[in-house]
């Protein structure tokens, strides 16, 4: 760990952390967990949080709930990663199923289409801003910026023009990724 670098205070402040995080998500929250954990928090470093969300988004389920079962486990162990994953479900849980119930009643209007896409587009900016901010990262990664944009570039081909499934660019691209940045790491 960086001297720059801090960790949770309690088990409560992870609670109370990722509950946050969690209510700033819209459309997907990979953008705001990088701002807060990486820029705002200091609860890891770009590199760590790179290799944790790798991590994070080949387990099953959600990517933001296994990042904060990671963070809350290596911060607090079992509690830790109990009051993470409280955090990212509960308050979030309970103002969806509010929204459900009224959206049963105005789903129907032309004004509540328009707004969803609206947020659709501002989350693709996020996410767009994100991968900027992290770019210099990449300098230390051992696949290198070109490889590492190669296959960025190979992934969005895979998905949205050719329209292969997400497992197959994963068990594809993916261990393309793994087997190189071991090879390099090796040496």
């Amino acid at each position: 760990m960086s001297t720059d670098q801090i960790e949770p205070r309690s088990v409560a402040d992870l609670f109370f952390s990722f509950t946050w995080l969690a209510l700033q998500g819209f459309g997907g929250v990979q953008a705001i967990v990088q701002m807060e954990l990486v820029e705002r928090k200091r609860w890891l470093t770009r590199e760590e949080y790179i290799e944790d969300w790798a991590v994070a988004q080949i387990m099953p389920g959600p990517n933001v709930v296994n990042l904060s079962l990671m963070i809350g486990s290596r911060s607090f162990g079992l509690p830790g990663a109990l009051a993470a994953l409280a955090g990212m479900l509960t308050v979030p849980l309970i103002i969806i199923l509010l929204l459900a119930l009224v959206y049963a009643r105005i789903a129907d209007h032309p004004g509540v289409a328009g707004a969803l896409r609206g947020m659709s587009a501002v989350t693709a900016g996020l996410i767009i801003a994100s991968a900027l901010r992290l770019l210099p990262a990449l300098k230390s990664n051992p696949l290198g910026l070109r490889l590492c944009g190669a296959l960025c570039v190979l992934c969005f081909v895979g998905i949205t023009l050719l329209h292969l499934p997400l497992a197959y660019i994963l068990l594809g691209l993916g261990s393309i990724a793994c087997v190189t940045a071991y090879r390099k790491l090796g040496k």
